[in-house]
């Protein structure tokens, strides 16, 4: 049964694929909203002849957003960076491009809204990053009340960009540096669970203006994460501490390449532990389960172990 029409801003990305697909298999009708529709072609297998359609949008843009919206009963949120490039910065993306689309989607008649930002979001954090997740999260409240917040930690996946680089740094490097000593703190959360998050938080009226931070079974830090992927991949490296000072200086230089391997904004937020809040709302509330870690991660690191290889453990 139809469930109406969703607009979802970022669709095509690596969380969005998930959102639309799950969407898409919910009954509802999805308008991919992105900088280049041609990319996003291939959600179109997601639904039924015609249920899921890629249309252009661009955020910084109060036209094309207006587009993108009109007629919407539901508006997704999902855009965002890693770090800043050119008219793509933090402030651009995450704050006022969260902000127009919340105030035009308000506009518009939608009548519910869904930002994804992300654990550590803090209006007086150092980090542009965390300060403009913050930002976009109020400004989404001042034009949609009702709007419900979901909070991920590190998001992981077949397509993640965190063990996949570094798993590809492994196969290159014969050491992985752990930035201020490897003692940050994380709780992965598995990709199609955030997915069936943002369904959830979509159906039940009782999630309206609540945020929610969305975290794994198990918090890590970050060595040990290190140290399970280099077992999962087989591959014997060494881990080597690295102080925040002594990052920050690497960062400055690594951020100006074309290719940001670490920026010093990325140095500033792994000073603060990425888990869940002991008095948040999570998954629980949601009437969801995470999904474990092991049990995902062997099934899409394939390509990094040696030939012949595989995990006894």
């Amino acid at each position: 049964m139809a469930r109406g029409l969703v607009t979802v801003f970022g669709g095509s990305g690596f969380i969005g694929r998930y959102v639309v697909q799950r969407l898409a298999r919910a009954g509802w009708q999805v308008r991919v909203a992105v900088r280049r529709p041609n990319e996003a072609l291939f959600l179109k297998t997601s639904g039924d002849v015609g249920q899921v359609t890629p249309v252009a949008a661009n955020i910084r843009d109060d036209r094309s957003v207006a587009a993108a919206v009109a007629g919407a009963d539901a508006v997704i949120n999902l855009v965002g960076i890693l770090y800043a490039s050119g008219k793509q910065s933090f402030d651009a993306v995450q704050a006022k491009g969260a902000a127009r689309i919340a105030a035009v989607a308000k506009a518009a008649g939608a009548k519910r809204f869904i930002q994804i930002s992300a654990i550590g979001a803090d209006p007086a954090s150092d980090s542009a990053y965390a300060r403009s997740k913050a930002e976009g999260e109020q400004a989404v409240k001042l034009a949609f009340a009702n709007a419900t917040i979901l909070r991920p930690s590190i998001v992981f996946g077949p397509e993640d960009d965190f063990f996949n680089r570094f798993a590809r740094m492994a196969m290159m490097s014969p050491a992985l540096p752990l930035i201020g000593g490897g003692h940050t703190r994380f709780q992965p959360v598995y990709v199609a669970d955030v997915a069936d998050a943002v369904a959830r938080a979509l159906e039940d009226d009782g999630t309206m203006g609540k945020t929610y931070e969305l975290g794994g079974p198990r918090s890590y830090t970050f060595r040990a994460l290190m140290d399970m992927l280099l077992k999962e991949i087989g591959r014997c490296r060494l881990l080597v501490p690295l102080p925040f000072a002594l990052a920050t200086l690497k960062a400055s230089f690594l951020q100006l390449l074309p290719i940001k391997l670490l920026t010093v904004d990325q140095v500033r937020l792994l000073k603060r532990d990425n888990v869940v809040g002991a008095n948040a709302l999570g998954f629980k509330d949601l009437g969801l389960t995470p999904t474990a870690l092991e049990a995902i991660l062997p099934s899409y690191l394939d390509q990094y172990r040696p030939l012949g290889y595989y995990n006894r453990a």
